[in-house]
């Protein structure tokens, strides 16, 4: 007859070989995940690191050059649209955590505010400059143009980047003709108001960022918007940058080009202007103050998103 002893383990032997047979199910579950992860996570350093490489290349072969901004403006507008291409794919057919992705967008928010060099890689950041009179006309134009060249480079070449087969998500992106679908939820009224409130924040954070002190500038505005991602993310995507959407959801299926421009575009438009009309005259206007009282100086005008 069993010892007491012997039957607990001979009755708790199969549960044990269950338990173990469950781990080695879950670990196979997660490795492939966690290696797709690394992959995505050296392309997207892969792509910061090469284009800061041509930055500084620009910077030293086209120094005190008046066109030199207009490549720099290219580069870092393709970084920021190639990495945000990686981003949805990692998310949406990688299906990572929500807590990694939105670690993920505020460790490269941060990385994009440190390296851009005077970039604006936001439409919305040129026409604000035109109406402070720091630029002009023709030349926020001319930036303009290079971020579409910029973000139209990163819808191209990326998908030959993926074509590789360098993780298992982008074998099935592959698979399925790297289609993508609109990541708009609500009607297209609600989608523009979110992308409207949202770019209001950003704008808002990044007038008043010069009151803390500069060590703290690309973490706070990369916490802005983070939280702005997790908050309306699930409604219209939470891009908030007219060029981002237009390398990014344009070319997903679900919306016309119009219905795309009225809630990319005109909503963070229409965003920036409130936010400046609210700060730089009603404000002052009630308070009796000058506009030129809040003291925004020029530097603080770098945008990403």
């Amino acid at each position: 007859m069993l010892s007491l002893t012997t039957q607990r383990g001979a009755l708790s032997y199969p549960n044990l070989r269950l338990l173990r047979e469950a781990e080695k199910e879950t670990k196979k579950r997660i490795s492939p995940r966690m290696t797709d992860l690394g992959i995505s996570l050296a392309l997207l350093a892969t792509t910061v690191l090469l284009c800061e490489a041509t930055r500084r290349l620009i910077s030293r072969l086209f120094s005190g050059k008046d066109y030199a901004i207009y490549l720099v403006e290219i580069v870092s507008t393709y970084q920021l649209c190639a990495c945000t291409h990686e981003l949805k794919v990692l998310g949406i057919v990688g299906r990572i955590e929500p807590h990694i992705a939105l670690t993920l967008t505020f460790i490269i928010t941060v990385v994009h505010v440190i390296t851009f060099h005077g970039a604006f890689a936001n439409p919305n950041g040129a026409i604000e400059n035109v109406y402070r009179k720091n630029i002009t006309g023709k030349t926020a134009v001319a930036r303009i143009t290079c971020m579409f060249i910029g973000g139209k480079a990163a819808q191209l070449l990326v998908p030959h980047i993926w074509s590789l087969g360098l993780s298992d998500h982008h074998l099935r992106h592959k698979r399925f003709g790297f289609k993508c679908f609109s990541p708009i939820n609500g009607s297209l009224l609600e989608a523009a108001g979110v992308e409207l409130a949202c770019t209001f924040a950003v704008q808002a954070a990044v007038l008043h960022i010069h009151k803390l002190d500069e060590r703290f500038h690309a973490p706070v505005i990369a916490a802005v918007i983070t939280s702005l991602v997790y908050s309306g993310g699930h409604i219209s995507g939470a891009v908030f940058n007219p060029i981002m959407a237009f390398s990014v959801q344009f070319p997903c299926s679900g919306h016309t080009f119009l219905e795309y421009a009225f809630v990319y575009w005109l909503g963070p438009v229409i965003g920036m202007a409130m936010c400046i009309l609210l700060f730089d005259k009603i404000i002052p206007l009630l308070s009796g103050k000058s506009t030129m009282g809040l003291g925004i100086p020029v530097v603080q005008k770098k945008k990403i998103q």
